[in-house]
């Protein structure tokens, strides 16, 4: 069974997430090879390495965490009646990708550029998900970034970060519509924010800090058939989960991924396998992904580690193409402590 690492120096409450251990040297830079080396060098659970440019600004990095500070204001969503059956029933092993095969988007990594807009990414992400197993995969919605960023003032402060809750009651209220990701001209309102390189050869642009909020258009681009009204698509309800392993997993295998948010240590950044735990270097600010699985890692050494199975919206060149795992049961960094979700109006 595994047993969490113990350490000697007092966590930290970030943003109402959870706590996690600072151990980290204050002359190491958290992008240089001497804090990489030094996290592979104290613990062997996960493995860190290189996934941004030694040069890249630490407010660049800092911007993608769009969980506004603010957001633990926020009222949360209704919970979910909670889930009553045994969870004997439940796999120790379970991923949305394999479950749902005729559901392209459960497989897709999202790239938010340079804006703090994880909060609206995790939520579209999400809910094309659920449009496409609810309808047995016949139907298939790429919901629009760009629409739920730029459009919804009750959500936040668009690229300077949101509230993930309030996405999830705009898409139930308002509705959203298409969307492809960057240059794909795919959909109503594709994202307008170029992806940037995040290492030093590569087909994009530089990643630049301050990435602007585009402005909110409600029409549809040229080319796309559908008028913008007729383009929204709505949700029938939106609710959060308790912050409780079981009821987590009944929803994502009943329902599909949910948007979950966490609490982001320098050490993270830097993730490239395994199952990650915070070990090193300070909070960087909260921030939302998409929850699609979970699992258990056999280890030799250390045991059976319990995880969950995560995309991140930082491109596929990040982490583990593009996602990530993160200790389950514990709450690390506050992963359990804030999902939200919701079901298609049809």
């Amino acid at each position: 069974m595994f047993k969490p690492m113990i350490f000697t120096l007092a966590g930290v409450l970030i943003f109402g997430f959870g706590h996690c251990d600072d151990a980290i040297r204050d002359d190491m830079h958290p992008l240089s090879d001497d804090f990489i080396d030094h996290i592979n060098s104290i613990q062997d659970y996960w493995s860190a390495g290189r996934n941004f440019h030694k040069d890249t600004s630490l407010s660049y990095i800092k911007g993608l965490m769009g969980v506004h500070e603010m957001n633990k204001h926020y009222p949360k969503l209704e919970q979910l009646l909670s889930y009553t059956d045994a969870v004997t029933d439940l796999p120790e092993n379970f991923d949305a990708r394999e479950h749902w095969p005729n559901c392209p988007t459960i497989r897709e990594v999202r790239d938010q550029g340079s804006c703090g807009s994880c909060w609206a990414f995790g939520a579209v992400e999400a809910m094309s998900d659920r449009v496409c197993i609810h309808s047995n995969g016949t139907k298939n919605f790429y919901f629009s970034a760009e629409n739920l960023v730029s459009c919804c003032w009750t959500c936040g402060f668009g690229c300077n970060g949101g509230f993930p809750g309030a996405a999830w009651n705009y898409w139930k209220n308002k509705g959203i519509v298409s969307g492809g990701p960057y240059g794909s001209k795919l959909g109503c309102i594709p994202y307008e924010i170029a992806p940037c390189e995040h290492h030093v050869n590569g087909t994009r642009g530089p990643c630049k800090e301050g990435g602007k909020t585009p402005k909110c258009v409600k029409k549809c681009e040229d080319g796309y058939k559908v008028p913008y009204e007729k383009d929204l698509h709505r949700g029938k309800i939106a609710y959060s989960i308790s912050n409780d392993v079981d009821q987590i997993r009944q929803e994502i295998y009943r329902n599909g991924p949910v948007e979950g948010a966490f609490t982001v240590y320098e050490d993270f950044v830097n993730y490239r396998a395994g199952v990650y735990k915070h070990v090193a270097g300070k909070a960087l600010g909260g921030h939302a992904i998409r929850i699609l699985g979970w699992g258990v890692q056999k280890d030799d050494k250390n045991g059976n580690i319990p995880y969950w199975l995560i995309a991140n919206s930082w491109n596929t060149d990040w982490g583990s193409n593009g996602f990530f795992k993160i200790l389950r049961g514990s709450d690390e960094c506050g992963i359990e402590g804030q999902i939200n979700a919701g079901l298609p109006a049809y």
